[in-house]
């Protein structure tokens, strides 16, 4: 059944949405929000997987292969190159326009040279930006070989 008007206020209808079966037509809404909040706390336990697995890889290669003099600027890059794969990953969907994931970038950018400043000094927290940027272009230029433009399907 759809929509049924009622009474003013009361508006008693039986409503089914995904396989679920609602009495009041308020409460589908209650259900649709929750559902349309639900993919997107979904999509952001994925991004922060990424973000986690990112920082902890990059660690660790920097770690164990590189020279690493400065250990808490060696942890900071990391979370550098894990933020631009969460980011990126988030980003990865249709929602959200070139404009507005160009724009999102340059925010964390900016977060990464403020925090980098605040801790270090600028001159280090430069190449935060740069291992950023080369790995968001990186996972755009990947994700453009595919059919589908994304690397999420």
């Amino acid at each position: 059944m759809g929509w049924v008007p009622g009474k003013l206020g009361t508006h008693r209808v039986k409503t089914t949405c995904c396989g679920f079966v609602f009495k009041d037509a308020h409460l589908y809404i209650v259900k649709l929000n929750f559902l349309l909040l639900q993919n997107i706390f979904i999509d952001m336990q994925k991004a922060l997987i990424y973000f986690t697995l990112g920082t902890i890889v990059s660690f660790l290669i920097n770690y164990f292969f590189l020279s690493s003099e400065n250990i808490g600027l060696e942890f900071y890059y990391a979370i550098a190159f894990g933020a631009a794969w969460g980011i990126a990953y988030y980003l990865d969907t249709p929602d959200f326009t070139l404009a507005k994931k160009l724009g999102l970038s340059f925010v964390v950018m900016a977060i990464l040279v403020v925090a980098g400043t605040l801790i270090f000094k600028l001159e280090l927290a430069i190449p935060s930006i740069l291992k950023f940027s080369m790995v968001f272009v990186a996972y755009y230029v990947i994700a453009s070989f595919r059919a589908t433009k994304s690397l999420r399907k």
